[in-house]
């Protein structure tokens, strides 16, 4: 199964905090308009069948919904999975929240989806490469792909962990683990091992003391990128 239990249980513990927006996901929050409207700017998303793989406490979920897509989020941490569909019955949001795995989900829910985002979450994995082909099997022929993670490279050690957990505080220490992080070229050829294409890669910075967030070309640390399964 591709889960890290212990990953799986830290975020559990931390389920309650999921929309604290002055919490630990904090940063979480701040870049969630910059990812949301990423996605919704190359593929309008309105009546689109979109899935969240890893969803967590349904921050990205909602804002989908939001924008019109008919969403499913999927996650291992079942009591994150209750937050986020506490929140979603509490704002009126018809959201629909499994719990489970993407590759149990896969087996009976191949070529289903419009779109597929995976974000923040292919770092806290043991096989991402395994991750990113079952959610590409997930899409329709020519459904759109989003994947974000980490750079593996000692600026983004400095930054992501040193800095973001033990300097800033800005994340709990030990959400990351460097040897888990992964360099935009490794994540390239996993995409194109799962018969996706490849189109556009974007950096994402958060400067953890103004708290604002951007897209930027600079793939140093944190960044995004959208694939798409042939028609």
């Amino acid at each position: 199964m591709n889960i890290d239990q212990n990953e799986v249980t830290k975020f559990a513990e931390l389920a309650d905090k999921w929309w604290d927006k002055e919490g630990d996901f904090k940063p979480l929050h701040k870049i969630n308009p910059l990812r949301a409207n990423y996605i919704n700017d190359i593929i309008h998303v309105e009546n689109k069948e979109y899935l969240d793989v890893g969803c967590g406490g349904g921050i990205l979920a909602e804002a989908m919904f939001d924008k019109g897509a008919i969403v499913t989020g999927i996650d291992a941490a079942g009591p994150g999975i209750e937050i986020a569909r506490t929140h979603a019955k509490e704002n009126s949001k018809n959201i629909n929240y499994i719990v489970g795995t993407a590759e149990d989900f896969y087996k009976s829910n191949n070529d289903r989806f419009d779109v597929v985002s995976c974000l923040e979450v292919l770092e806290h994995v043991p096989d991402p490469k395994s991750l990113i082909d079952v959610c590409t099997k997930l899409l329709k022929p020519g459904g759109d792909l989003f994947l974000s993670t980490i750079n593996k490279n000692p600026r983004s050690w400095v930054t992501a962990i040193v800095g973001a957990e033990y300097i800033f505080k800005i994340l709990p220490k030990g959400t990351h683990e460097y040897n888990k992080f992964i360099k935009p070229s490794t994540l390239a050829s996993y995409v194109r091992a799962a018969n996706a294409e490849l189109l556009d890669t974007k950096g994402m910075f958060y400067n953890p003391i103004t708290h604002n967030a951007s897209l930027n070309n600079d793939l140093g640390v944190n960044y995004i990128i959208h694939a798409r399964k042939p028609s």
